[in-house]
């Protein structure tokens, strides 16, 4: 249960962690006691924000839509309205705004700017509308564990820039990024030995994704100055209001997909203007499956899966030292080389005769597979079905070797499902399913 807000063109605003994973949502009136059936429109789980609609009319009668405000300045108040648990009816908090700045969004694990305030946000407010005045100022979305009354609120622009990419193109369009890891240049060796002249600000580039436009345009080591002509300080911040500063990272998450923005940039002493065409970002390992089913490729008992964030979170609270240190690393560090490219590991071996010593190699990442480098999961499944060689021969993480009789091992695979009650060995987004004479045949395609 959560809460949400009525905007116009007959829509509602709530977050995405209140319908992640939805099968049906039901939505109820303030004051009324009968439920309405709801469609997701869209959703947006790295600003975790979601917009729905209701079909029935009935249920429009009387609502009134809520206008959208501005951010609202340090030590000004503001009400959460929702319905918190611990009772049914709504619930109006009031707190004022302690701080305005980039914070990490524990749902879609991404930094984009919040509002803290010091009203209690529980289970069930989040949605809920954060007023000040007659306009919303933000939407409640998260708390701080362990500190007392520290809750935190989605702002305005946030929220605008989700509904806006949904209006453009119909569906939630993701916030851009850079693809740029930069350094601060506090240092003044640092700053001397980069030629920065003592006028100058800006920071250092250190790494660039190769998947973004940033790594035609930009080189390690130039010096980023300004970003659409804002000035970047040593630290990487920019003015941001009122005598307040914000890491330049908001500026680029706020722009659209495929807008371009213009970089001054220091390189080699020298003073250039670049143009950045800015797009949202996917990581090598993902960081959220929500509304997914899980990808998968069973073969003679191994289990194959692409790694995800969520596999690691499957070791527990304390996932980051308790999952596989070499895994983790890589999910938290490593950047895609390619387009489509995933990190593919056995995560599990189903016991059969076939596989028996093996079973330790489990957790481990598959690099090739008969000396193919694999891309992605349907890559392996295509190399594996398509072997016409008599031993079929994994290599893994730590230079581990698996090797398996092929036909035997195709044999086993049935075996292995039949044993563990498994219906199919492939998750259906790796199926191609190709008519021919009237028969089916199930294929991985790469």
């Amino acid at each position: 249960m959560g809460s949400g807000f009525v905007i116009p063109g007959r829509r509602i605003v709530t977050n995405a962690h209140v319908v992640a994973d939805h099968t049906f949502v039901l939505v109820r009136k303030h004051g009324s006691p009968t439920k309405y059936k709801a469609e997701v429109q869209a959703v947006g789980h790295e600003c975790d924000l979601a917009l729905l609609t209701v079909e029935s009319e009935e249920f429009w009668d009387g609502v009134n839509s809520l206008e959208l405000g501005d951010i609202p300045f340090l030590q000004e108040a503001v009400a959460v309205v929702g319905y918190p648990q611990g009772g049914d009816n709504i619930s109006v908090t009031k707190g004022v705004v302690s701080r305005v700045e980039p914070t990490q969004y524990a749902h879609g694990a991404t930094q984009l700017m919040a509002i803290q305030i010091d009203a209690a946000i529980n289970p069930g407010n989040s949605g809920g509308p954060a007023i000040m005045g007659d306009k919303v100022a933000g939407v409640a979305f998260q708390n701080l564990s362990g500190a007392e009354n520290i809750g935190y609120i989605i702002p305005v622009p946030v929220i605008k820039r989700f509904i806006s990419g949904v209006e453009e193109s119909g569906k939630y369009s993701g916030f851009c990024t850079l693809g740029v890891s930069c350094q601060a240049t506090e240092n003044i060796q640092l700053r001397e030995c980069f030629g920065m002249r003592p006028e100058m600000t800006g920071v250092l580039v250190s790494r660039i994704n190769p998947l973004s436009d940033a790594y035609k345009v930009l080189k390690k080591d130039d010096i980023l100055l300004e970003f659409d002509g804002v000035p970047i300080a040593n630290d990487g911040t920019v003015p941001f209001r009122n005598r307040e500063r914000i890491t330049f990272d908001h500026l680029v998450s706020m722009k659209k997909p495929e807008e371009t923005a213009v970089l001054k940039v220091l390189r080699d002493g020298k003073e250039q203007e670049l143009g950045v065409t800015l797009r949202p970002l996917q990581p090598l390992v993902p960081v959220h499956q929500f509304d997914k089913l899980p990808s998968y490729y069973i073969f003679a008992g191994f289990v194959f899966i692409p790694l995800t964030q969520p596999y690691l979170h499957e070791f527990g609270e304390d996932w980051y030292n308790a999952s596989p240190r070499r895994l983790c690393e890589r999910a938290l560090r490593e950047l895609p080389k390619k387009t489509g490219e995933q990190l593919v590991i056995l995560s599990q071996v189903l016991m059969d005769d076939i596989n028996v010593g093996y079973e330790r190699l489990a957790e481990l990442q598959v690099k090739k597979v008969n000396g193919v480098e694999v891309e992605n999961l349907k890559h392996l499944c295509s190399l594996v079905e398509g072997c016409t060689e008599e031993n079929l021969r994994f290599d893994l993480d730590d230079e581990r070797v698996i090797v398996l009789k092929y036909q035997n091992a195709r044999l086993a695979t049935s075996r292995v499902l039949k044993r563990h009650r498994i219906p199919s060995a492939i998750s259906s987004d790796l199926v191609e399913d190709q008519v021919t004479d009237g028969e089916v045949e199930t294929s991985c395609t790469s």
